[in-house]
């Protein structure tokens, strides 16, 4: 990978790891279930005139578009709402990778490799510290919202493998524009069940509210995943995928200097272990192999 690529990953990283202080913004005005429909609606809106519809059925579209898009981000969008600190969130989301391989073994029959079994055991670790001893100033509600969101992103990644398994090709970008579509009328009918005395138009019509809906449809969706889709297109997948686990940095430090967040010890520490556990299940068999690898004499 040239610089430049590096330097779009590192741009794309830092766009999705702030995704987590715009939506703390955008909760302040917006209630969630709103707020996540606005957001998909103007994704497809936009997105639809300009990303081709890729070549998958109508089902796997809309079960991808429900696990990723209303499971996902309802959930974390009320833990956000509920307290959920942002830059622990983008940390604790991470958890995905671990519900990935759980829903996996359950759906499709796959098994642990030693290097994913050891990832798990150390990244739940860091999930104990987290909400356990670092949960004095953390509500529980909110945490237990976060994993539950991270599950239902693990869903929609069993989801592509699904797609992938049946023969299909999906484009990411095109994925996840079409995708959209579904959650926006779920979104609707729960604001309008469960929100409807609570919406106040003239906050959701504010700039810090119009900004988080723009910034999340069209930065954190259209920009981020359009350009990591160009990437996956330029290099293989195990060479980009390890950017990814360069978001929580970004969420972190965005967090701390733009809202003051301030991460207790254990849930530092936690959250080091939750990353060092997705570091293990990421680069553990490529270690090996170097390690292994027959030193010149």
């Amino acid at each position: 990978m040239n610089w430049q690529d590096r330097l779009i990953a590192l741009a794309i990283v830092a766009v999705w790891g702030f995704n987590f202080v715009v939506i703390k913004w955008g909760v302040a005005g917006v209630p969630p279930f709103l707020l996540g429909a606005l957001r998909f609606s103007a994704a497809a809106g936009l997105g639809l005139l300009f990303v081709r519809r890729p070549a998958i059925p109508w089902r796997w579209l809309a079960l991808y578009g429900l696990s990723v898009g209303l499971g996902q981000f309802a959930c974390l969008f009320t833990a956000i709402k509920l307290g959920m600190p942002a830059g622990l969130a983008s940390i604790v989301l991470q958890s995905q990778a671990f519900f990935t391989l759980i829903i996996g073994m359950l759906w499709l029959g796959e098994r642990f490799t030693p290097w994913q079994l050891a990832g798990l055991l150390i990244g739940s670790a860091g999930l104990y510290l987290i909400g356990g001893l670092g949960a004095a100033n953390l509500p529980l509600a909110g945490f237990v919202l976060t994993l539950c969101g991270a599950a239902s992103w693990a869903l929609s990644n069993v989801v592509v493998r699904r797609i992938v398994a049946a023969g299909y090709k999906p484009d990411m970008l095109g994925l996840v524009v079409w995708s959209s579509l579904a959650p926006v009328l779920p979104f609707f009918a729960l604001s309008g069940l469960f929100e409807a005395e609570r919406i106040v138009w003239a906050q959701v019509a504010t700039p810090q509210s119009l900004f988080a809906i723009a910034y999340l449809a069209l930065v954190a969706t259209l920009f981020g995943y359009g350009q990591w889709s160009k990437l996956l297109s330029r290099h293989a997948a195990n060479v980009v995928a390890p950017f990814s686990l360069l978001v929580p940095f970004f969420g972190v430090l965005s967090a701390a200097l733009v809202l003051g967040e301030r991460l207790s010890f254990w849930q530092l520490a936690g959250g080091a272990l939750l990353l060092a556990g997705l570091a293990v299940n990421v680069f553990g068999p490529r270690l090996l192999a170097l390690w292994r690898k027959p030193q010149p004499v």
